[in-house]
């Protein structure tokens, strides 16, 4: 029996080799000068095909916009061109921009030379700018006529109305109107049959969903459909007519006259719907004063909080060094000497926080410059004489000795303001 025959397994083609952006160190110029005309024009070849084998169109057009830069294009040239479809710049184009780039020469009359010496070829070499130049120029055109459809796009776009926050809540407010407007309209084409409160205003506004900002819009609708009503309770006496002026007496005529004809029964159902109407909104509007979420404050970091605090970092004559300011936020107590005055006092937290546990709101906190959130009863200062002997005594003492530190000093104490400068030093924090 004949064994099958082995096909022999084909290798896997490799990837292509792609390289990105200036991962591979591309063809060198230096020298150029030196070479025959041969070599010149083989290595111009050879570069050119590097590109191609090994970078991406996306890689190489770059360099085509950093040659226009430096060769006078304008801003405006550039963008253009950016903006033209990549097929007419061309991939060899970038390549061209990017060899000059490199250090090729626009033109090397030994290459044009060797290409007449060869047999078959027709014409001579032209700078190699010239081919660059007619690419850029029909990248140019076509880029700019890209970039005024852009514009005229852009342009339409921004002429077309958006309407405010405002408009679309006033819009969405009638629509939800219409049904209460409907159910208005038969107080005025039959009052006698007519009931002030037949409308489920609650069904209504969760059906049409009216949120509070709706309430409030629709609200302004209604809030003066009694003005003419409520006058008509107002109407002056004869006597009082007779003491005004004929131009104030003919208004309340007119108004008398225009409403003479609707009863007084009919009005006070009128005024029960209206009634009806905004007691509902203005329950939308407290319902969502309710349900509302308080606003969370902002935390700020320590370091962020102490950043603008400004005080003596350090002080020879007293030997004295502050400690980190960040220190102070959430302390119950901080200790402080202006090195100028002789000071010494002590802010007191306005809220303990007795376990440490950092809660918010509690202890010391620092605004700008200013030490915030200090007892001002309790936050006082009393100036040294001895000032070097009781700075000692002060290191030296314990939570319990602070307790009557300030106490054993005999000067008259005065309340802090709160503000701190270049010569207060901080002392210590409890």
């Amino acid at each position: 029996m004949a064994l099958p025959k082995r096909t022999k397994k084909k290798p896997a083609r490799g990837a292509p080799r792609i390289r990105r952006g200036d991962k591979l160190q591309g063809p060198k110029w230096d020298g150029w000068e030196e070479w025959d005309g041969k070599k010149y024009h083989r290595h111009r070849d050879a570069s050119r095909a590097f590109y191609y084998d090994n970078y991406k169109p996306v890689d190489l057009f770059p360099h085509t916009y950093k040659w226009m830069a430096e060769n006078g294009y304008t801003k405006e040239q550039i963008k253009n061109a950016k903006a033209a479809p990549t097929h007419v710049l061309s991939i060899t184009a970038a390549i061209v921009a990017k060899q000059l780039l490199d250090g090729m020469p626009d033109y090397n009359p030994k290459q044009n030379e060797y290409w007449e010496s060869l047999p078959g070829t027709m014409g001579s070499v032209q700078p190699a700018t010239v081919f660059l130049k007619d690419r850029i120029e029909l990248a140019i055109n076509a880029g700019s006529k890209v970039v005024e459809e852009k514009k005229e796009v852009e342009k339409e776009k921004a002429n077309v109305y958006v309407p405010s926050i405002q408009e679309r809540i006033r819009e969405q407010a009638y629509i939800q109107s219409e049904a209460i407007e409907d159910w208005l309209e038969g107080w005025l084409m039959d009052p006698k049959s007519f009931d002030p409160k037949g409308f489920d205003f609650k069904k209504h506004f969760a059906d049409k969903g009216v949120t509070q900002a709706h309430a409030r819009k629709l609200k302004t609708f209604y809030i003066d459909a009694l003005v003419d009503y409520d006058q008509l309770d107002r109407m002056p006496t004869a006597g009082q007519l007779k003491k005004m002026s004929e131009f104030e007496a003919d208004q309340w005529a007119q108004l008398k006259e225009g409403y003479a004809h609707i009863k007084k029964a009919d009005i006070k159902n009128y005024r029960i719907a209206i009634g009806e109407l905004i007691a509902a909104l203005d329950f939308v509007i407290d319902s969502a004063k309710a349900t509302r979420k308080p606003r969370k404050p902002k935390v700020y970091s320590a370091d962020k909080l102490v950043a603008k605090l400004k005080y003596c970092t350090t002080d020879e004559k007293y030997k004295l060094a502050s400690i980190s300011p960040d220190q102070i936020v959430g302390a119950n107590e901080l200790w402080v000497f202006n090195i100028k005055t002789r000071k010494i006092g002590k802010y007191v937290a306005s809220n303990i926080d007795p376990k440490g546990m950092q809660r918010q709101g509690s202890g010391l906190s620092v605004k700008g410059t200013t030490i915030i959130g200090y007892n001002e009863s309790e936050s006082i200062q009393k100036t040294l004489r001895k000032p070097a002997e009781q700075l000692k005594e002060f290191k030296d003492a314990g939570k319990v000795k602070l307790r009557k530190f300030l106490d054993d000093i005999k000067t008259t104490d005065t309340k802090l303001n709160g503000r701190c400068n270049p010569d207060t030093v901080l002392l210590k924090v409890v």
